[in-house]
């Protein structure tokens, strides 16, 4: 059986001796589901409501939610319910009828972006944007050769599992994609992007030489699933190269999206780039289901004006209403400077943390998006065991993370944006013991 590093490295085991409520409950999940579903933990956790950036569960615990960006704007926002349950109320029908408030929001998405990015598509899911965006690209180009990062993840379709290695190796075809090392800033020195560059380069090469061509090179600016690299000057060269190539840059925005890095509203924008297509998902709705790719007119136009698209969940009503609320909150509560400076905090209180203790190597990030490095001690050698023990270790004291990166050894820290000083307090307090109770 394949392992998936994003799926598998945090993965209930089924060998906890649980109570018999939730040993009933499980059992039933199994059943009905199959074994393609996994839960978080060695002890899973039984989550029945959410507010802001707590969760409880139903035993009435709070947990601090310390993973989770598909509620950006955090938990059950009210004014995101309002606004879902008044469109609900009112009218939730497809985009084959005229409604105002699609164009409206798309306007006011598109107002966020680069003047050239000026064409937005809905669907429902990141994965059906990153689909439809490869689509887009092969129309585009003619070469259908994609380069991607080694262990990053872009979603779950057929043609989107062929360029996420981090699901495990399916048996998607893949010989139109290349995969190239993600930059490791912690053990590469200064030396990340060039080298990155470099690999991309001959990615493109050996496309070429098979008669392939790159098409597209998509790219989640922080690295997300191979380990959050976050460092501003990663991707310029890579992506001139492929621009070079004739090839299309792809942003995948799902993740640094949405004002998470605390510093622009979309993780492109650190990087001086400019990307061809821009993929959003998650965060969008704030777990309403949308999605969107947004584009150059001639390079979206280039397919859509001889292949029509329709989603028919993809920019309903309800979801507009949803995204366009979350835009709201995003504004109204500064929420892009409250991911900076609680980030901030966040790392610096890790980093005061790491200081004394042996198997952190590296604190790195950006804004609410941050990775530690779990390593064996006096070494940079990732420790999966032990990055493991201490996301349990984390659960066990009712703080929620999980873990990423080639060697399942990096911890994922990414809140909702409303994540507060007081919650990086009680973070800080609890890694403290959970990592000096690993020994």
């Amino acid at each position: 059986m394949g392992f998936s590093n994003i799926m598998d490295s945090n993965r209930f085991s089924g060998e906890s001796t649980l109570d018999p409520a939730t040993d009933a409950l499980i059992e039933a999940r199994a059943r009905v589901l199959g074994p393609g579903y996994r839960l978080f933990y060695d002890t899973p956790v039984h989550l029945v409501r959410g507010r802001g950036s707590h969760l409880f569960d139903v035993d009435g615990v709070r947990y601090l939610d310390a993973y989770n960006n598909v509620p950006g704007v955090g938990h059950a926002h009210p004014a995101v319910t309002e606004a879902v349950t008044r469109a609900l109320s009112t009218l939730n029908t497809h985009t084959r009828y005229l409604h105002e408030e699609i164009v409206r929001y798309s306007r006011r998405l598109l107002a966020t972006m680069p003047e050239h990015l000026d064409r937005v598509t809905y669907a429902c899911t990141g994965s059906e944007a990153n689909d439809l965006a490869l689509r887009i690209a092969h129309r585009y180009t003619g070469r259908r050769g994609v380069v991607v990062t080694a262990d990053a993840y872009h979603g779950n379709t057929a043609a989107v599992t062929a360029i996420s290695p981090s699901n495990g190796d399916a048996d998607t075809p893949t010989d139109h994609v290349r995969r190239v090392p993600a930059p490791d800033t912690y053990r590469e020195n200064g030396t990340a992007g060039a080298r990155f560059a470099a690999d991309v380069r001959a990615a493109i090469a050996d496309l070429d030489a098979a008669g392939v061509g790159v098409g597209a090179f998509i790219v989640d600016t922080v690295f997300s699933s191979d380990g959050i690299y976050t460092d501003a000057d990663l991707v310029g060269e890579a992506v001139g190269a492929v621009h070079a190539a004739g090839g299309l840059f792809i942003a995948d925005e799902v993740q640094p999206g949405f004002a998470r890095t605390g510093e622009s509203m979309w993780g492109f924008g650190r990087h001086g780039v400019q990307p061809d297509l821009v993929t959003l998902g998650k965060p969008m709705g704030n777990g309403v289901p949308i999605s969107a790719v947004v584009a150059r007119s001639v390079v979206s136009d280039s397919f859509s004006s001889d292949i029509p698209y329709f989603n028919t969940c993809g920019g309903t009503p309800m979801s507009i209403a949803a995204a366009s609320a979350v835009l709201d909150v995003i504004e109204d509560e500064k929420l892009m400077t409250n991911a900076a400076d609680v980030g901030d905090a966040l790392r610096a209180g890790i980093a005061e943390v790491a200081g004394s203790s042996p198997m952190i190597g590296d604190v790195r990030g950006v804004g609410l998006y941050t990775g530690v490095e779990v390593v064996a001690p006096g070494t940079t050698d990732g420790d999966r065991a032990a990055a493991r023990t201490l996301v349990n270790r984390l659960r066990d004291r009712q703080v929620l993370i999980s873990i990423c990166g080639r060697d399942g050894n990096v911890l994922k820290i990414r809140p909702p944006l409303v994540f507060s000083l007081s919650d990086v307090d009680w973070f800080c307090t609890e890694f403290a013991d959970a990592c000096a109770h690993i020994g």
